[in-house]
């Protein structure tokens, strides 16, 4: 193990927001780090919980701050007060490993490698829904380890040198999700790499019941379509939202409205057996991922990421509906491109 001393000094951010059931279990795993207590700092920067999420947190050493914002304002605040030269980051329904940090630290003493995250496992396994959210998400990040840098990593287990966050002016503000993304490509496109470090592993607390994935995915899918109006070269995917991610919500899109002509137009009647082709061809695309994804973990229950897809592509389709709407709202008797209000 190599000495104390040679380690840096780390502020871990986290921002909360009524995650009085996760915070406990988050902050206990961090304050059992195997890093030296003396050079971790934590921040929480908590945007106005409603439920005992701050009267937990402050049972623990770290500095509590109440400050209603969206996560990259918080971020970007806790960046500016932080003494560390490397900033961590996880998320408040996140619990890491006790090797966690110090596997991660490793990787940033090339001066190459701007930032470094880990693997994510599922926190509440026991039930299916959860599991196999779980399922789709390890899946779609184990394809980084094929790969020797990654474009951009998830906020929920992330190591960033400080000076980094500065030169790519932190987090994009306007984005109160996916803001993750578009930071992991800008700080990529100033030439630093990514580093998936798979055995650094964080356990995430998954939606367990379906309204709460459903308004979590209707939030990435509202914000999906500002970051793509922003970066439209994401359109075509990455290692961890591919092309067929991103064109779920085109055919389902497709699919409403082509069964609204069908019903309303008798020119148009052919719609509905175009609409019916495109849903099977949607569902059979998603039994067979499912299909796959059972096998790769050998867990005939993830056939139930059938209706995830579903109920994911649904809540993307929407979410983007309403930022359409939105901008063409407030676009209206305005001389402007409507297109500003998603950038």
């Amino acid at each position: 193990m190599e000495p104390w001393e040679n380690f840096p000094k780390v502020s871990l951010i986290i921002t909360t927001f009524n995650n009085e059931r996760t915070i406990g279990e988050c902050l206990r795993s961090i304050f059992e780090l195997d890093y030296p207590k003396n050079l971790l700092e934590v921040i929480i920067v908590d945007g106005g919980s409603k439920d005992s999420t701050v009267k937990i947190a402050e049972k623990y050493p770290a500095k509590v701050i109440v400050r209603p914002s969206n996560a990259p304002s918080a971020y970007n605040y806790a960046v500016k007060i932080a003494k560390g030269e490397l900033i961590a980051i996880v998320d408040a329904d996140v619990k890491v490993e006790k090797n966690w940090l110090r596997t991660l630290v490793k990787h940033l003493k090339d001066p190459q490698v701007g930032g470094v995250g880990g693997g994510v496992e599922t926190w509440n396994p026991q039930h299916a829904l959860p599991r196999c959210i779980g399922y789709d998400i390890k899946y779609r990040y184990d394809r980084l380890r094929k790969s020797s840098d990654a474009k951009r990593l998830a906020t929920m287990n992330l190591l960033v040198k400080r000076c980094v966050i500065e030169e790519v002016g932190g987090f994009d503000e306007s984005l109160p999700t996916q803001y993750d993304t578009d930071f992991g490509y800008k700080v990529t496109d100033k030439g630093y790499k990514l580093v998936f470090e798979p055995e650094a592993k964080c356990y995430h607390f998954n939606r367990p019941t379906w309204l709460e994935y459903f308004k979590q995915q209707l939030q990435y899918g509202k914000n999906t379509l500002k970051l793509y109006f922003k970066r439209p070269k994401l359109v075509r995917g990455d290692k961890i939202t591919d092309f067929g991610m991103n064109l779920q919500p085109v055919l389902l899109a497709f699919i409403f409205v082509s069964v609204i002509l069908g019903l309303t137009l008798e020119k148009a009647r052919v719609m509905l057996c175009i609409a019916a082709f495109t849903l099977v061809f949607l569902l059979t695309y998603y039994v067979i991922y499912a299909m796959r994804i059972s096998l790769y973990f050998r867990d005939p229950a993830a056939m139930l990421l059938v209706i995830v897809y579903f109920v994911r592509a649904m809540a993307w389709t929407l979410g983007g509906t309403i930022t359409v709407l939105k901008a063409l709202k407030a676009d209206r008797g305005k001389d402007q491109n409507w297109l500003t209000y998603v950038s």
